[in-house]
């Protein structure tokens, strides 16, 4: 067989990894949730618990609780679980949309967003991630909790951390998507390097044994 369809056979795979590894995952990036609304806009309520272990299939859900200013108890108010939202709590009833990971059990961003905000939703609001890491021989359950005491505001009074915030935010998904294509990159080459150096020696061995 030639060199130049040999070489190709051998790189194909990984080609084929490195033109579908930037797309199937975007990069997942843990950030400071906002927490100041303004009243009558929407608002979105973040939480976000990245898997460690990219590798490892998983099924999550999550649970949001609130607690007004003027309360002293956690009210359980909406829940995801199996693509699927429920709305548990009236006063936010027709007002709350899912924000979070799309067509797929396995949630890593668990937001929420919540349409014409009230001064009545000031208060302190609380995420519970459930996840369950699926082995192949058991399950590991871990769950984890973020907590946002949102202030509703007359009008919008943007700070710089929020700014910058998002502007790393952003800086940060680049940046690990670049740092993926170059390492894609460098195992490509050197996978190539391999073969055609394999491809010398064998060539170098069959004309040896052709001479007298």
């Amino acid at each position: 067989m030639p060199a130049g369809p040999e070489l190709l056979l051998l790189l194909l795979p990984v080609a084929s990894l490195v033109l579908q590894a930037p797309l199937s995952r975007g990069a997942c990036v843990e950030l400071d949730p906002d927490t100041e609304a303004v009243v009558n806009e929407g608002f979105k309520l973040s939480c976000i618990f990245c898997k460690m272990r990219g590798e490892v299939p998983a099924v999550a859900s999550v649970n949001w609780f609130f607690r007004a200013w003027d309360e002293t108890e956690f009210s359980h108010f909406y829940s995801y679980e199996d693509k699927r939202a429920q709305v548990v709590d009236p006063r936010f009833e027709d007002r709350l949309g899912w924000n979070g990971s799309k067509n797929t059990n396995d949630l890593q961003d668990g937001s929420i967003y919540i349409l014409n905000v009230t001064f009545n939703d000031t208060g302190t609001y609380q995420c519970i991630f459930s996840r369950i890491l699926i082995y192949s021989n058991y399950n590991f359950q871990t769950t984890s909790n973020r907590t946002i005491m949102l202030n509703v505001v007359p009008k919008r009074t943007r700070g710089l951390a929020s700014i910058l915030s998002e502007v790393m935010m952003y800086v940060s998904i680049i940046g690990l998507q670049l740092w993926l294509v170059v390492e894609m990159i460098y195992c490509y080459r050197k996978i190539a390097a391999a073969g055609e150096e394999a491809l010398r020696e064998s060539a170098s061995r069959k004309n040896s044994k052709l001479l007298p």
